[in-house]
């Protein structure tokens, strides 16, 4: 699945601050979009993007993540100290999906399906046709001077 352009493994990804960290020892499946209104209230975003791998291939190599069970059937991963999501998995399976966007090379897999569509925001349909600028482009010199990113960094 993975090509001479593409990451090899293993993928590494964590959270905003760096608390937690991991490493996916399997090229992740199925990478897809969800829409559910379970996943737009987890991110407080319109969707999540997700793709599984055997919960087995992920190793924690930094602080493993909190968990809050959403549903009866499947709880989600977030760091304890800055909250980001980053897992969703079905209570007592054997396969765990991982937020890409937590990914440290995000693009490395992307969706090739959608889910929950019954809750997808009308207004995501006209985003390709909305302005767009640069963080740098949209921000005052002398703000953009104090910026200093608490984020960790990527790999």
């Amino acid at each position: 699945m993975t090509t001479p352009s593409t990451p090899s493994l293993p993928l590494q990804g964590g959270c905003q601050c760096g608390a937690v960290r991991y490493e996916l020892h399997s090229w992740p499946i199925k990478p897809n979009v969800c829409h559910c209104r379970m996943c737009q209230k987890a991110a407080g975003a319109p969707f999540m993007a997700f793709a599984e791998l055997p919960l087995a291939d992920i190793v924690w190599t930094r602080q493993q993540p909190s968990w809050f069970r959403s549903s009866q059937a499947a709880e989600r991963g977030f760091c304890p100290a800055c909250g980001t999501s980053l897992h969703f998995r079905y209570v007592g399976g054997d396969w765990i999906d991982v937020a890409l966007a937590s990914l440290d090379r995000p693009n490395a897999v992307v969706p090739e399906q959608q889910f929950g569509c019954e809750s997808r925001l009308a207004w995501l349909n006209g985003l390709d046709k909305l302005p767009e600028s640069t963080t740098e482009a949209n921000t005052p010199a002398d703000v953009l001077a104090t910026y200093a990113s608490r984020q960790h960094p990527d790999e």
